[in-house]
């Protein structure tokens, strides 16, 4: 991040995305133990179930820092988990994110690292827009939010320490693209001089949010992190960083051609660069000598360079999928139960 040159960065800060996802893993007892099944699911039939949060780099893509637990029961949920990543944040930086991260704790914990927050506005929240406010703009006002009560996660030292109020600008973010559901939202964020960055600057800023869901995708399709395979909670720990470690690996061979091919890594695919690493793998690995290697290098970040995204504005698809899975039957009660029913029919 520190060697990303500045018009890789909005407005010369350091932009931070953060965002969570589920990831399943084999239905073992220790894996169940430790990151339990949906309560929807009935007990012999579901998949343990991890959740995973990522605080990722705008500009280049590479994951800063994570962290994984449970998915339900007390404090696991996404806002949780960044609260225990929270030091991420460096002075200065700009943490985007969604409307699970918008709460009063968040955005105070993101001012006391002298970080700002572009959040949507959840819906608890839209409540309390036709209150008094100081306008700036069309679709741009000041408001002011107060602490709320002590939650019990918290001790009443931290909470003393928190700030009893937030100033906090709301803009009304309108989508213009064909087909998609939203058509208006709105965005908190700490960020108050219109001066310095103005509604559009937020508006524009937000919708860039959307990486957050393509890093996400690599790292559990491209590289296919969806279903972990890890028969106990430590290799399946072992098995997340591995794949974030790879994840980093490619994204930084990205920045490096993005660098030389004079455009940003956001611009370069990553499937095709995930593609190219892997077909140059063996070749590094046969290299005669270490000019050899960096002849071989040079070329792959030559290649990956060219692995642009293509540009189709005002791409419109239905949220469906074409493809039919195979006609077999569900698995509705525990195999064991199946297997001894199946031995008594015949």
């Amino acid at each position: 991040m520190t060697e990303a040159p500045a018009h890789w960065l909005w407005k010369n800060r350091v932009v931070k995305l953060v965002d969570g996802t589920c990831l399943s893993m084999p239905d073992t007892e220790a894996n169940q133990k430790e990151y339990p099944q949906p309560k929807g699911q009935k007990p012999g039939v579901g998949f343990p179930q991890m959740r995973l949060l990522v605080i990722l780099s705008l500009a280049v893509g590479t994951v800063l820092d994570a962290a994984f637990g449970p998915s339900r029961g007390p404090q696991t949920g996404e806002s949780a988990l960044f609260r225990r990543r929270a030091d991420a944040l460096e002075d200065g930086d700009v943490l985007l994110a969604d409307r699970g991260f918008c709460s009063y704790f968040v955005l105070a914990a993101t001012r006391a690292r002298g970080a700002d927050a572009v959040v949507r506005l959840n819906g608890r929240r839209r409540a309390l827009l036709s209150l008094a406010g100081q306008r700036l703009g069309p679709g741009d006002t000041i408001v002011h939010w107060r602490r709320p009560r002590r939650p019990g996660w918290l001790s009443v030292e931290e909470y003393e320490s928190i700030a009893e109020t937030l100033t906090i600008r709301i803009v009304w973010v309108h989508v213009v693209a064909r087909g998609c559901r939203t058509k208006v939202l709105q965005v908190a964020t700490t960020l108050l001089d219109p001066s310095a960055v103005s509604s559009q600057d937020i508006a524009e800023l937000y919708l860039a949010r959307w990486h957050a869901e393509l890093d996400l995708r690599s790292i559990k399709q491209a590289l296919q992190m969806d279903v972990l395979r890890g028969q106990s909670p430590e290799l399946v720990r072992k098995e997340v960083w591995v794949h974030l470690l790879a994840y980093n690996v490619v994204r930084g061979l990205m920045a490096q051609a993005a660098r030389e091919a004079g455009v940003r890594p956001r611009q370069l695919s990553f499937t095709g660069a995930l593609q190219a690493l892997n077909a140059f793998l063996p070749y590094l690995g046969m290299a005669s000598d270490e000019a050899e290697w960096l002849r071989l290098w040079s070329e792959l970040v030559r290649v990956v360079g060219q692995e642009r995204v293509g540009n189709r504005p005002g791409r419109c698809e239905p949220r469906v999928k074409k493809r039919r899975p195979k006609n077999w039957h569900r698995l509705n009660e525990p195999r064991a139960d199946a297997r001894a029913r199946l031995m008594t029919e015949t």
